[in-house]
């Protein structure tokens, strides 16, 4: 298959290509695929802020996080009452360096169909964007004061049953985790109303066996002609209550109960952070020893959580 051109080498006047190694990979056409791919596949990250790093220098990022002031008073002929600062500081540790990689030997790139380049680049994407979620998805334990990697009987502690929304999940029994429920939903939204969290930019995550559960609430089907139509966002797969619903197969599951249970997560974007020091970046070198080439696509990134108050883990059955 024709894969885009290179160079051919010249050794004492003969010509070193040959159909194996002339017509193969253009690293900017393969570049665009893995990004599309990526970007396609990912979920969590698309909810979330983001920090654009990229080219800069330092392996962290120390973000303020001021707590909110208020009003006073101004008396009249009086000096203005200044507000204390009441600031912290959120540090982003860039260290997620993960990469996806793969040998394409020459008798391959010859007979295989015109396919496997697009397979290889959409695997490339999906990798890496599954990665990218599971490290955002694993910091949504921490919400509401959650201990991260769990603690008594199970792990997401702090997360509530998807049946009502505010009861803790324990995960020391089969009825631990219920279904999620219209009434759930407004419940874990007054948790985030209480916290004085805005009203724009919140998304509702489900595991697919809540967005079956979902779809079946007339609650929800009944908003669903207010949808922005927005096909950016994979996964969407509707609103309620202002919210955007995502359905994704990535969400984890809890610890405890046979690790059967899976969790979903309410939040705004400003509960986590996703800073990129470098994108979805795609190489290709020809490995004589190997004859083949080798297609590399990586990236760097760091994660962290921003706003604790900002989210809510829910837990429903399998």
């Amino acid at each position: 298959m024709a894969l885009g051109s290179r160079h051919s080498t010249s050794i004492l006047g003969a010509t070193g290509a040959n159909t194996g190694t002339a017509n193969n990979f253009i690293p900017e056409l393969w570049s665009d695929e893995v990004i599309g791919a990526y970007k396609k596949n990912l979920v969590v990250a698309n909810v979330v802020t983001k920090l654009s790093h990229k080219g800069k220098k330092g392996d962290t990022i120390n973000i303020p996080s001021p707590a909110r002031g208020t009003a006073s008073v101004k008396a009249a002929s009086t000096q203005v009452t200044i507000s204390a600062d009441s600031s912290t500081i959120v540090e982003v540790r860039i260290r997620n360096h993960y990469e996806y990689s793969k040998m394409i030997e020459d008798i391959a790139e010859v007979q295989a169909l015109s396919t496997m380049r697009k397979f290889y680049t959409d695997d490339a994407g999906y990798a890496l964007a599954k990665q990218v979620d599971t490290d955002l998805f694993a910091l949504t334990e921490g919400f509401q004061g959650g201990t991260l990697g769990g603690s008594g009987n199970a792990s997401f502690e702090k997360a509530v049953k998807g049946g009502d929304g505010v009861t803790l999940y324990d995960g020391s029994s089969n009825s631990s985790a219920t279904l999620i429920t219209d009434a759930g939903i407004r419940k874990m939204i007054l948790t985030l109303d209480n916290a004085d969290v805005p009203m724009d930019g919140r998304a509702l995550i489900l595991p697919p066996t809540a967005a079956s559960t979902l779809l079946g609430l007339p609650r929800f089907t009944e908003q669903q002609h207010i949808g922005n139509g927005d096909a950016i966002k994979t996964g969407q797969i509707g609103m309620i209550y202002g919210m955007d619903v995502f359905i994704s197969t990535n969400c984890p599951t809890a610890a405890a109960n046979s690790g059967t249970d899976r969790v979903g997560v309410m939040m705004h974007k400003e509960a986590l952070v996703l800073a990129e020091q470098m994108g979805i970046r795609s190489q290709t070198q020809y490995k004589q020893e190997y004859l083949g080439d080798l297609f590399t696509a990586d990236t760097i990134y760091g994660v962290a959580e921003l706003r604790n108050t900002a989210g809510v883990a829910f837990v429903v059955p399998a």
